[in-house]
């Protein structure tokens, strides 16, 4: 497979794949293809993994396109503003992403669900106690919020993140969180109750819109057109 990238703020994936060759996307997420690009819908694994997806953000269900009597050409768009990024994953080189962060892949990657071991992460954390693992061999698309700054973490170092703002990490980074300390901090600093402390060894994603943030932006906007 290749692949190109293209757009800024509303980017899209163009894959070339040969003859025969498999890409797995999200329901939905296809934008244009040539005509010989066959699509298959399908629980990919059973009904257990597809519940599994669907509680990390994913529909039940995920469409396979398939290149026939030669290769062909498919295109996956991201749903909002924001960036693609390309990983490649391979054994023992798992990512950890944010809800409704995968895009598509090679059908080599599988997609799981991925469970906070700390109560306190996956309750105050800001992505719940569930994230997306991909995991197997071969290439990943991940969609984030907005633009992405990338940190190289060494065993033990952290980053404090505010809640919804980590988009990715190797699954060798841990996550926990830390409460914001001082009362008049909490009261009027605007910044919630708990921040997210990202540990290495790994590479952290950070994204710089998240989802959460955009939504309450522009949502006075949106009760004052009503009104």
């Amino acid at each position: 497979m290749q692949y190109q990238i293209v757009g800024d703020t509303l980017p899209a994936v163009i894959c070339t794949v040969e003859a025969n060759e498999t890409l797995i996307t999200e329901n939905g997420a296809m934008a244009w293809m040539t005509p010989n690009m066959k699509m298959e819908t399908t629980t990919n694994g059973g009904l257990g993994k597809a519940i599994g997806r669907a509680f990390s953000g994913e529909k039940m269900f995920q469409n396979l396109y398939t290149a026939q009597g030669g290769p062909g050409q498919i295109a996956f768009a991201s749903s909002l503003p924001g960036c693609i990024r390309a990983f490649n994953i391979s054994p023992g080189n798992d990512m950890i992403v944010q809800k409704r962060g995968f895009l598509a892949s090679e059908r080599s990657v599988t997609l799981s669900v991925f469970f906070q071991k700390r109560f306190g992460a996956g309750l105050f954390g800001g992505e719940g106690f569930i994230m997306q693992r991909l995991s197997g061999n071969g290439v990943a698309f991940v969609e984030f919020d907005g633009y992405v700054v990338e940190y190289t973490l060494q065993k033990g170092q952290q980053m404090l993140v505010d809640t919804g703002y980590l988009a990715a990490m190797d699954a060798t980074c841990s996550m926990d969180i830390q409460q914001v300390s001082g009362l008049k901090n909490v009261l009027f600093g605007g910044e919630g109750l708990f921040n997210t402390v990202i540990t290495g060894p790994g590479k952290i994603y950070l994204q710089t819109m998240p989802l959460n943030q955009l939504a309450s932006s522009i949502q006075p906007y949106i009760y004052t057109n009503r009104g």
